[in-house]
């Protein structure tokens, strides 16, 4: 069983169900209501009601909603509750209760969030009270449902790094030795005629002519072709991604693919056989044959191997968090906590998911090129990529490296954003929403706990980009494509999440990276060695003590913070050294900078 037992209850602890990760830079505070504001953030209504927390039971306050978050906070309450939610995370809101409704506090609103909590509010009956305020939350929290723009687009923030900057296509092709004599730069894409959800640059072999090219889209899923994602720089061997072949019940062949994946093969000099990973289970496969899809056979495909990675489809990852969430929010119930999260299959699908990218990183070490596509190659593609990217390349394990690989894999390269998450649309039930990318981030954070010295980045960084994720605060994850970004211009109206964090890097660092240049991670895919991320899917219970700062971290924190005393010392010292000195030639000259300090250096 995966070692994720939930720390003893702590009945002392003291609720506060603000967003404690929820950044909070460039705010400004509203001298009437003492609400924190974002630039461009405006007050809407508000209204006294009853907060029904699950914890401390009805607490009465103050809701205050903007046009970016729904912000509570208590009176006549020690200590304050305060709930901070940007309106990008609300997935439902639900009226409770009618007018003839009888009990204490049973009429109100329901409040379902994408980020593990649910909230409900109670109202007085009297005169429809909550109808205003239901009326405001469906109209500011689905914007696009109601022909409104999202709250990046109204944003007014200034940051002094420009996010937008940090990810250049040709710029990282070259940084991975591209192109060369036997990978390309095609630009057939530029005005996404070939594939409208790729990006406009791609690399394919030297030997693909553009015709080639457009042969081969018509033969892939939303003509999304195998294309290259990353190149050893040693052995050669590439990552390449694309969708499922059209191959049908009547088992179509096209002779343009077949070669195409030849030239994959032999673009790094390997005898061998092209490995294809299939990340579906084979029956799913199979059954896509049914609506025309299929998998490279080996009578086409003879100097191929395929391999299926029996990661499921989104519909079953969505159910998994559904019981993830059941179990962890409001109450975690520790007498059967080991089976009830067994019983979700959550942390069983992580391990397949890393287990999958652990294959595709270990074939590319010993020399061998894969092809690594799903259904349509934007979703479980985009995991196993960019999973075992950051396992081969160690520039994907630093701050900005990490944003270049999400920009790259997951943003550039189409995976549905808007569609998965759901941004500004109300229709909470819709089958394409699914927490693919949540997936990818706790796959990402199981390997941090793993190599703890080998990545750059720390969990908050992990918790910001997924807590913005939701908010629509950010251009950076709207949208479903490259093409839709274009078409709305994103870069130009909207700010980057990158902005923030490199405007505050320091907060996102891992104070115990170590750079490695050349050493690849193999994590350990083992139901053992997993954890459930309790700080982040349990941060919003109080009552459940979350993960401390090591004593080690918190020594070298002290140790840091030290070091900076002494350095500013030794600067002060150096000063009132250079300053001159009227003195006699009897007076002893005072001791060297270096005399005088020495012993500033003896605890380093």
């Amino acid at each position: 069983m995966a070692s994720a037992s939930i720390p003893a209850f702590n009945s002392n602890a003291l609720e506060n169900n603000s967003s404690r990760n929820a950044s909070r830079e460039n705010l400004n505070m509203d001298s009437l209501s003492d609400v924190p504001l974002l630039p461009g953030e405006e007050r809407v209504t508000d209204k006294d009601l009853m907060y029904i927390c699950p914890f401390n039971g009805a607490v009465k306050g103050k809701v205050i909603i903007t046009n970016y978050r729904l912000y509570f906070r208590s009176v006549d309450v020690e200590p304050v509750v305060m709930v901070d939610v940007p309106l990008g995370t609300i997935s439902r809101v639900e009226k409770m209760g009618g007018a003839s409704s009888r009990g204490e506090n049973s009429y109100g609103l329901d409040i379902t969030c994408k980020d593990m909590r649910n909230l409900r509010f109670a109202l007085k009956q009297e005169g429809h009270s909550r109808r205003d305020i239901f009326d405001i939350l469906s109209r500011l929290a689905f914007p696009l449902s109601n022909s409104m723009q999202l709250f990046a687009f109204l944003s007014q923030e200034k940051f002094h790094e420009n996010g937008w900057t940090v990810y250049e296509p040709m710029q990282e092709f070259r940084r991975q030795g591209l192109p060369n004599d036997r990978w390309r730069i095609t630009f057939l894409n530029q005005s996404y005629e070939l594939c409208d959800t790729y990006p406009t640059i791609l690399a394919v072999p030297s030997k693909a002519s553009e015709e080639d090219l457009r042969k081969v889209a018509s033969f892939r899923s939303r003509s999304r072709i195998p294309v290259l994602s990353w190149i050893h720089p040693e052995n050669q061997a590439v990552i390449t991604r694309c969708s499922q072949p059209l191959v049908g019940m009547s088992g179509k062949r096209n002779r343009d693919d077949e070669r195409y994946l030849d030239m994959i093969r032999e673009a790094n000099g390997s005898t061998g056989k092209l490995t294809i990973y299939d990340a579906r289970p084979n029956v799913n496969a199979v059954a896509n044959k049914a609506t025309g899809g299929g998998y490279e056979g080996d009578d086409a495909y003879q100097n191929a191997e395929l391999v299926f990675l029996d990661i499921h489809n989104i519909h079953v990852m969505r159910e998994s968090l559904k019981k993830l969430k059941d179990i962890v929010y409001p109450q975690v119930e520790e007498a059967h906590w080991l089976s009830s999260l067994e019983s979700t299959h959550w942390l069983e699908h992580i391990k397949l998911v890393l287990s999958g990218a652990s294959q595709v990183a270990e074939k590319i070490s010993t020399g061998n090129s894969v092809v690594v596509h799903c259904s349509d190659g934007w979703d479980r593609t985009a995991q196993l990529c960019a999973l075992a990217m950051l396992m081969l390349d160690s520039y994907y394990r630093t701050l900005q490296g990490f944003q270049v690989l999400l920009q790259k894999e997951w943003i550039s390269f189409g995976h549905k954003f808007s569609s998965r998450i759901g941004h500004g649309d109300k229709n909470h039930a819709d089958a394409d929403r699914s927490p693919i990318f949540l997936q990818f981030i706790d796959c990402v954070w199981q390997m941090t706990k793993q190599f703890p010295t080998a990545f750059e980045f720390n969990d908050r960084f992990l918790m910001t980009v997924l807590d913005h994720l939701y908010s629509c605060r950010f251009g950076t994850f709207l949208y479903n494509c490259e093409s839709a970004r274009e078409a709305n211009e994103v870069k130009l109206k909207t700010v980057s999440l990158w902005s923030l964090i490199n405007s505050d890097s320091s907060s996102y660092i891992n104070l115990f990276y170590t750079m490695e240049s050349s050493h690849v991670l193999y994590p350990v895919a083992s139901m053992r060695h997993l954890e459930l991320w309790v700080n982040y899917y349990i941060r919003w219970n109080p009552r459940i003590p979350k993960e401390p700062q090591s004593p080690v971290e918190q020594r070298y924190k002290e140790m840091l913070a030290l070091k900076d005393q002494y350095l500013k010392k030794l600067q002060e010292l150096q000063l009132s050294d250079s300053t001159p000195h009227l003195s006699n030639s009897s007076t002893p000259s005072p001791a060297s900078p270096t005399q005088r300090v020495t012993h500033l250096n003896t605890h380093f």
